[in-house]
């Protein structure tokens, strides 16, 4: 009795909310009121404001199908929870960028390309070492962020490709490269600060729904390698709701009607990420002062972090993002600066099927062509980010992590009315500067091949493309140079001489 007293004074409540909006604007959502909670009557009112009562067109009555409809609506809270501003927020958005879309809107109109500041480096000259004597300094305060939410599909690999060997000599996999590199680091770093006390470097790793259970098994079979449990965390990112239309109609999954379908989000969901964590506060107060994110499968990286680390702490930057030379028109984004006419500027990845047009419409008419180095002057992006931890977490604090976002609809026809399938929202890591004032410090650091010596032989990088080269030595992607025949002599381990 008391239990049925209770359940129509919510029905009533319920009626009450939902009157608010529209009897007739989902009777079917109306009829069923009995067998939800007051926090799903909730989120079904949301639902109705944000324009989505086509999610309970097909609601039967009560009775059937009552765990499908709760299910659903346990979702939604999910998804409302996990996104920055929560789903009102994602949609609004979603409707503007499907808009512009629509309307065939350039992002960067108004704005001019400059190149940006930033160091060259070249591998093993005396200015690289000075920088990186100064980052392996810098070690023992910054913290590591390894975004691994991808598969190894594409590669042939049914596994996560944190697993993938790096090298075959000994098959030591990306995962247990990176872990050792930074105990490696760390342990030079306390070497080089005698006197202040060591601290246990982190590491969070960002996964997804597919990495997340294979990448804590792959830790735990093999202890972490040698990693502390305690200095490694995962965070796992959620995906985000489909759109099913130019309206910002949220998509039901074709095989479960009670079910909105989903998809990854992107890799700049990291950043949400720390910032709901906590993480990026207790690192603070335990003097960190730097956060380098890197991703999932760069054997080269860390022999280029310690001295971008230098180059960070010692021209103070906010942002420093790590390049490769690039030869113009190369797949693969530029650094570059962009000035609005209304004055905003800012320092971000600009894809390479965006930057030759873009230079091309505002006075370079030859778009994106190689300067006097051979190589364009709009670096390389590798996706390879420090940021300094104090600007990081202001600037998180005023956007809840949230990254500029953009929609990539594949249209039925040249109306753009109807997609081919659903279409949702993405974020990238290195759009981060994007929201950052024109104060920010942001730059970037190139790193140029130079010769590797080890007494006998020297190697050399090549320019992949030309025809001059032998196709073999093309595919090595270097050129290995005699320089004296010599042997090594082995004493003890770790220790050998080489000699003629």
């Amino acid at each position: 009795m008391a239990s049925s007293a209770v359940n129509s004074a919510i029905e009533k409540l319920a009626n009450i909310q939902l009157n608010e909006l529209s009897t007739s604007s989902s009777p079917n959502l109306q009829k069923n009121l009995s067998i939800l909670s007051p926090d799903q009557i909730e989120l079904g009112k949301m639902l109705l404001e944000l324009g989505q009562g086509h999610l309970f067109e097909h609601w039967p009555d009560p009775g059937v199908d009552d765990d499908d409809k709760r299910a659903l609506l346990t979702q939604v809270s999910v998804l409302n929870s996990s996104y920055p501003g929560g789903l009102s927020s994602y949609i609004k958005t979603a409707k503007e960028l499907l808009a512009d879309s629509k309307a065939g809107k350039n992002p960067f109109d108004g704005f001019t390309p400059s190149v940006p500041s930033g160091e060259t480096l070249t591998f093993g000259d005396d200015n690289f070492i000075q920088y990186e004597e100064i980052g392996v300094k810098q070690v023992q305060n910054a913290a590591f962020v390894l975004v691994a939410g991808g598969l190894g599909e594409r590669l042939g690999y049914n596994g996560i490709k944190l697993a993938l060997p790096m090298e075959t000599t000994t098959g030591t996999c990306f995962l247990q490269h990176y872990i050792e590199s930074i105990l490696s680091l760390s342990e030079a770093s306390s070497k080089q600060t005698q006197g202040e006390s060591r601290r246990d470097v982190p590491l969070v790793i960002m996964t997804s729904d597919d990495t997340h259970e294979r990448t804590l098994q792959l830790l735990e079979s093999n202890d972490y390698f040698g990693m502390k449990p305690t200095q490694v965390k995962l965070l796992k990112q959620e995906k985000v709701a489909c759109l099913a239309d130019n309206d910002a109609r949220l998509a039901l999954d074709p095989n479960n009607k009670y079910r909105i379908q989903t998809k990854p989000h992107g890799h700049g969901d990291v950043h949400a990420l720390l910032y709901s964590s906590g993480l990026l506060k207790e690192w603070k107060d335990t003097g960190l002062r730097w956060v380098l994110f890197f991703q999932d499968t760069n054997g080269l990286l860390f022999k280029a972090i310690p001295a971008a680390l230098g180059v960070s702490a010692t021209k103070e930057y906010h942002v420093n993002s790590l390049a490769v030379p690039r030869k113009a028109k190369e797949a693969i984004g530029g650094i570059t600066k962009l000035t609005h006419t209304d004055g905003r500027e800012m320092v971000i990845n600009v894809e390479y099927n965006q930057l030759d047009p873009l230079l091309r419409a505002t006075g370079h008419p030859d778009g994106d062509a190689n300067c006097e180095t051979g190589y364009s002057p709009y670096p390389g992006n590798i996706n390879q980010l420090i940021l300094e931890l104090g600007p990081y977490i202001d600037e998180l604090s005023k956007t809840g992590g949230a990254i500029k976002e953009f929609v990539n609809p594949k249209y039925k026809d040249s109306t753009k009315t109807e997609f081919k399938s659903s279409t949702r929202l993405e974020c990238m890591m290195q759009d981060y500067p994007k929201t950052l004032s024109p104060s920010a410090r942001v730059g970037f650091t190139v790193k140029v091949g130079g010769s590797v010596c080890n007494g006998g032989w020297t190697i050399e990088s090549i320019d992949k493309d030309s025809s001059e080269i032998p196709e073999e030595v093309r595919i090595r992607g270097f050129k290995i140079n005699k320089s004296e025949q010599v042997q090594q002599f082995y004493g003890e381990p770790g220790k050998f001489s080489s000699k003629p």
